[in-house]
């Protein structure tokens, strides 16, 4: 053992199913870090991205309601696990400020909008019982702000600072208001129907916020499948304890907190193990905060049957190709063909495929062919956070679609930098994947990972400071070895919610 470990430590490390390699390996990525991406461009549109006319967008939507009534098992995949706090850090941050009444631009704004808030009547009830009987409006009058926003935040009220963000109350409706999971669940109607009238949604969630998921379903289903006409199957998974990372303390030894070796979740590239027990033909992957109501789902709905025809007509061509290989029935012609394919649509290329003979040429072919397949939608840059779309280096030497994090990219080297800066579009988590191979045959998805990728970030616990170790992103290093493909969609499909005042963004108020 390159590290000491007592009797109590091996054993804790087992009972979380995580082997003592691992644990040794991820000890060893704090001393060493992460590599840097040897980026080849930013992708933009025409080199990398695709940009549609309307005429397209809805040609490949037709597509998509073909494919989807051929019997292939699709399934909407939510990671719902983190909780809301962050949404209400400026919130917080008042509850610990010197003064009383709202000073900052965001206290002002949040209360000077506060019965805009879909959770507005909830809340009032809340304070209501709280405080003798005075509703909000009693409060902000006798100058109690505060307890306003204890009754939002607290366990005593609506306890929003501890719920996830699924359960959080959205958008206003006139027979209610509805959450954000409920959200997905009108969504998933429009667009992610299997043949036989069931919509599947999958949400990842944590185990303290399980029981009032699944008490949330039990409560609103039979509505929204007599509004639909649908039949839901939901379902449930919480990260997996053995995907969580051993901390770290400053001098890169194992962390102990009360003598015990401390372990953080992983990220929300540990997904991956989720994604991978999914049993389905194709797969929608969207945010649990990316929702907007029923009145501006048009053009999502849209894109996202856009996107699942685009990845229905990729896959035909993938299917046709790699049965072809297979088989070794095959010309120089089709050979020349799927070079163009993989090159110009997959955008994998490589500098010396010139060079391979026809059996060498074959085979490097079939393996790019035979790997999950993913169509993202990338929207226009307009200055918001997050990862991007790029052409990047794989260990083969290839280059290929890519979504990295700025903390991937060396920003010492200046084409890296100025590719970074310069990049035209960003990623909005808008992603539609294709699991199965020609065979019938599912992916094993953790096997394309690229376990070279990884997060290091600096937390505290109990008054010290540790290090963090963060898997490979879902839509980053988690889907590495994936063929991907970039589709430009619109700004109005992207609405995040990332702070309570994004709830009265137009899109949501």
């Amino acid at each position: 053992m390159k590290y000491h470990f007592s009797e109590r430590d091996l054993e804790q490390i087992k009972d979380r199913g995580i082997t003592l390699d691992v644990v040794e390996e991820q000890l060893e990525s704090f001393k060493t870090g992460f590599p840097y991406l040897k980026i080849e461009k930013g992708a933009a549109v025409g080199e990398g991205i695709v940009r549609m006319s309307e005429t397209e967008c809805n040609e490949y939507a037709a597509k998509w309601e073909e494919f989807s009534k051929k019997g292939s098992k699709i399934v909407k995949f939510v990671p719902a696990s983190g909780a809301a706090s962050r949404m209400f850090k400026d919130l917080f941050a008042f509850l610990e400020a010197p003064y009383m009444e709202p000073t900052t631009d965001f206290e002002k704004k949040f209360f000077s909008n506060i019965e805009s808030f879909a959770f507005f009547g909830a809340l009032n009830e809340a304070c209501i019982k709280n405080e003798n009987g005075s509703d909000i409006a009693a409060l902000v009058k006798e100058g109690e702000y505060k307890r306003v926003v204890k009754n939002l935040l607290l366990e005593q009220g609506l306890n929003y600072g501890w719920l996830p963000k699924g359960l959080l109350l959205f958008h206003k409706y006139n027979e209610g208001p509805r959450t954000a999971m409920e959200e997905h669940l009108a969504e998933g109607a429009m667009y992610a129907r299997n043949e036989n009238g069931t919509v599947n949604i999958h949400f990842t969630v944590s185990h303290d916020h399980l029981p009032f998921f699944e008490k949330l379903v039990s409560d609103v289903l039979p509505l929204y499948e007599k509004n639909f006409g649908v039949k839901y199957n939901i379902s449930f998974s919480e990260q997996k304890p053995q995907t969580d990372t051993i901390a770290a303390d400053e001098n890169n030894e194992p962390f102990r907190d009360g003598g015990k070796l401390l372990f953080r979740p992983g990220g929300h590239g540990s997904l991956i193990e989720n994604l991978n027990e999914i049993d389905a033909d194709v797969v929608f992957i969207k945010n649990i905060d990316n929702v907007v109501p029923d009145r501006e789902k048009a053009i999502t709905v849209l894109y996202k049957k856009t996107l699942g025809g685009v990845i229905a007509s990729l896959q035909e061509k993938i299917f046709k190709y790699g049965k072809m290989l297979e088989s070794g029935s095959y010309t120089i012609d089709d050979l020349r063909e799927i070079i163009g394919f993989v090159q110009k649509v997959l955008m994998v290329r490589h500098h010396e495929i010139k060079d391979m003979e026809d059996s060498d040429l074959a085979m490097y072919l079939l393996k790019k062919l035979h790997r999950p397949l993913r169509v993202c939608g990338m929207v226009k840059n307009v200055g918001e956070p997050g990862g991007g779309p790029f052409l990047a280096y794989n260990e083969d030497g290839t280059y290929s679609p890519q979504i990295l994090e700025s903390s991937q990219i060396n920003m010492k080297q200046a084409e890296a930098k100025s590719a970074f800066e310069n990049s035209t579009h960003f990623n909005p988590v808008d992603l539609v994947c294709a699991v199965k191979d020609w065979n019938g045959v599912k992916y094993n998805l953790p096997d394309f990972v690229d376990k070279n990728t990884g997060f290091i970030s600096e937390k505290s616990k109990s008054g010290k400071v540790l290090k963090a170790l963060e898997r490979p992103g879902l839509w980053n290093g988690a889907m590495s070895d994936w063929n991907t493909v970039f589709v430009e969609v619109p700004i109005e499909t992207f609405n995040p919610v990332k702070t309570v005042n994004d709830l009265l963004r137009p899109a949501h108020s």
